[in-house]
Formats: structure tokens, C-alpha cells, sequence
């Protein structure tokens, strides 16, 4: 005797997620990375101290958030320079890109210390910035393989 699909809980034909789904799916890996690379360094890195897995947790959760924020302001700037056009437009937007992205780490730092406190500890701005460094690029390691397994097969 066959079950039908509603009775096991299993769909009949598989659909495409929306924009909603991939976004959630999205941020919950960013979060879940953001989470072990935290966890990795508490573990074997001095500087970094945190004092429990749900700290780590939720601050993985503002970094994502944060993190997220610096781009879209840093884009938000680049935007206003490039639109401006001119003599320098060029350097004007990059040295704007940089002063944001730099000072963000010190407004997420100030932000994590305000918010956990002594609960989350970097050991100061160098060991912090080492730890975005690395979600940085994990993240971007993480969107490159995800990328290149949505490409179909390749013709010569």
C-alpha cells in the first residue's frame, strides 16, 4: 500500500524557491559561517574570547548584520562619487569605499562591545579585523563554489 505525498509530508513535484527563500537560506549559512569561524578562533586563538555558544551565536547573527550594512553603505557611496563624475571622481570614490569599510570595523567593534560587552572579547581592533578578514572570504569562497555548481556543463 502506497502512501500519498501529503500523507508523508513529502511534496509531489519539486518547486523553484522565491527570493524570500533564497535570502533566508542565504543569511542562515552567512550566520552559520559567521558562527564557526567565530568559534573556530575562540577556540585556538587567545585574543578572542567568548563566552558562551549562544553569544557566539547571536553575535555571529549582528555581525551578519552589520557586515551586511558596511556593504550597503560602502555601495551607497560609491554610487554618489561615480554619479558625480568630474577631475578625481575615480580616487574620490575609491578613498570614500575605504573610509567607510575601514571605519565600519571600528563602529562594529563599538557596536559588539555595547551590546555582549565582556561576554565577547577580539583582544583589539587588529585580532577583529582578522576575524572579519576570514568571514570575508569564507563567504565569498562559500557564494564562489555555489556559483560555479549552478553552471551547467561547459561546451567547447
Amino acid at each position: 500500500m502506497s502512501k500519498s505525498a501529503s500523507a508523508t509530508n513529502q511534496p509531489s513535484e519539486v518547486q523553484a524557491p522565491n527570493n524570500k527563500q533564497r535570502l533566508f537560506l542565504a543569511y542562515t549559512l552567512f550566520i552559520l559561517v559567521d558562527l564557526t569561524v567565530l568559534k573556530f578562533f575562540d577556540e585556538y586563538w587567545e585574543p578572542v574570547e567568548i563566552e558562551s555558544f549562544s553569544i557566539a551565536l547571536l553575535t555571529a547573527a549582528l555581525l551578519q548584520v552589520l557586515l551586511r550594512l558596511t556593504l550597503h553603505v560602502e555601495h551607497k557611496t560609491a554610487e554618489y562619487f561615480k554619479a558625480k563624475g568630474g577631475k578625481g571622481a575615480k580616487g574620490k570614490r575609491l578613498l570614500a569605499s575605504w573610509l567607510v569599510i575601514f571605519a565600519s570595523k571600528f563602529v562594529i567593534l563599538w557596536v559588539i562591545d555595547t551590546v555582549f560587552g565582556d561576554k565577547v572579547l577580539f583582544g583589539g581592533v587588529i585580532p577583529f579585523i582578522v576575524v572579519v578578514v576570514t568571514i570575508i572570504l569564507t563567504e565569498a569562497i562559500l557564494s564562489k563554489v555555489y556559483a560555479m555548481l549552478g553552471e551547467g556543463p561547459k561546451s567547447d
